[in-house]
């Protein structure tokens, strides 16, 4: 009887609304890639670099696919590839479209589980909604159809794997023996995650200048073992396939013309901007300089907000400038939409929200002339569809800028005389039990009876 009415109780609580929603969105989304008659272009790219390491073939002179595409990751993703090659294309193609919307709902929960519990106190706006069981399904189901979600699918990529590995990573207790490895595989996968290792060693040094207990923190532990995960698998890389490794890391790390035509649509990073924005094939100068000053601003940013207990800010801050500072950020790269749509409807007015959303479900930025290689219609777009393809690098900047200004004005309001202590801690998140005010300067890890509290 005790175990009927267990069973009868744990049926009442699973979100079977949200479940089916989910289910049926899904199933909608893989119906319209279907019809859209999907490549998975990069997917089949990916097998062939499993098949060229597999056959001892030289992994940078590969090409693949009818689009004559190279290898662009470092070798030891494409040993990560090779199991592609156990199973057929259509098998292939069916598994890694449902490991990406399995990938999906990872995304989705960890990013609640960013906002909820990342140490910036509870969301501002709806906050029983974000920690109800099927909050993830609900909003998998959702942003699904976002673009760079829609183009990752298309292309059978592996940006969603990416985002999973580092959130999953942020996400861990800080005394967790795995915080770090998730930063690390990524970095060793795809470089561009390994912003977030500068990011951890950036909080770790200036937790650190307080001296201490706080001297070998829960930042630096990270850093450090992302870093030695990332030297161990690029080592055990370079000793399985040495000409590869010698290869990347002297000649193909400096091509970036391998990934692609920097004035494409669809390069939503400073460089493509700019290059549409210029009618060149190559900013140049612009680039490096425009990338300077906002990977330096973007960094600081997210160092201040994680200095002011507010990972949530730190992680989404720190991809975006990542986005932006590459020299190629696809818009499947922009994944990242998904964290960063949570943690605005958690916290912005419903209109602002509403807003990001139509920006990166609109589709907008393929309204404009575009043209495969070697036509170059992006090279003579007008002022309109030069912001039509820039929105995501616009939006990216604007998000920067607004955590800027929050971060000043939260330090400002933190300043003796600028309020009472009770009307701080109301206004502000990242105060709330056992953790120290933003703005205090105190460790991520909040204070409470005089010791550090770990808040993950």
């Amino acid at each position: 009887m005790t175990a009927t009415v267990t069973i009868r109780s744990r049926l009442r609580t699973l979100p079977l609304a949200a479940l089916g929603v989910c289910l049926l969105s899904f199933v909608a989304f893989w119906v319209a890639q279907r019809a859209a008659h999907v490549t998975m272009l990069d997917l089949s790219v990916y097998r062939a670099e499993g098949e060229t390491v597999l056959a001892g073939g030289d992994l940078y002179a590969m090409r693949a696919t009818s689009a004559n595409l190279p290898t662009t990751y470092p070798p030891f993703a494409a040993l990560l590839f090779t199991p592609l090659t156990l199973v057929g294309v259509a098998e292939m193609r069916v598994l890694a479209t449902l490991g990406n919307l399995l990938l999906m709902v990872a995304l989705a929960h960890l990013s609640l589980r960013l906002v909820v519990s990342g140490g910036a106190g509870r969301p501002r706006r709806g906050g029983a909604f974000w920690e109800r069981p099927g909050a993830a399904l609900w909003v998998a189901a959702a942003l699904v159809w976002c673009e760079p979600v829609w183009q990752t699918f298309r292309y059978g990529q592996i940006n969603l794997l990416m985002a999973v590995a580092v959130l999953w990573d942020l996400t861990r207790r800080g005394d967790s023996r795995w915080a770090g490895v998730g930063i690390g595989l990524a970095t060793a996968v795809k470089l561009t995650p390994g912003l977030f290792v500068v990011l951890l060693f950036a909080v770790g040094v200036a937790r650190a200048r307080g001296g201490g207990a706080d001297r070998w923190n829960e930042w630096l532990r990270r850093g450090v073992r992302a870093t030695v995960t990332f030297l161990v698998v690029t080592v055990a890389s370079a000793v399985l396939l040495p000409y590869d490794s010698r290869r990347f890391w002297t000649e193909m790390i400096f091509e970036t013309g391998r990934v692609g035509r920097t004035e494409e649509t669809a390069n939503q990073s400073l460089s493509g901007v700019l290059a549409r924005l210029l009618h060149t094939t190559d900013p140049g100068l612009w680039w490096v300089v425009a990338a300077a000053l906002v990977g330096a601003a973007g960094l600081a940013v997210a160092v201040r907000a994680a200095l002011d207990g507010d990972r949530p800010v730190a992680v989404v801050a720190c991809a975006v400038t990542a986005l932006l500072v590459s020299p190629i950020s696809w818009s499947h790269h922009w994944v990242w939409c998904v964290p960063a749509l949570v943690l605005l409807a958690s916290r912005a007015r419903p209109l602002w929200v509403a807003g990001v959303a139509l920006v990166f479900g609109s589709f907008s930025l393929w309204w404009v002339p575009h043209a495969p290689a070697p036509v170059r219609l992006e090279l003579h777009q007008n002022g309109w569809q030069m912001l039509l393809s820039g929105l995501y690098t616009l939006l990216g900047l604007a998000l920067l800028a607004v955590f800027a200004v929050a971060a000043v004005r939260g330090r400002t309001a933190a300043r003796p005389g600028a309020g009472s202590v009770g009307e701080h801690t109301r206004s502000r998140p990242g105060s709330g039990p056992g953790e120290a005010p933003a703005g205090s300067g105190a460790p991520m890890e909040g204070a409470r009876s005089g010791q550090a509290v770990a808040k993950e």
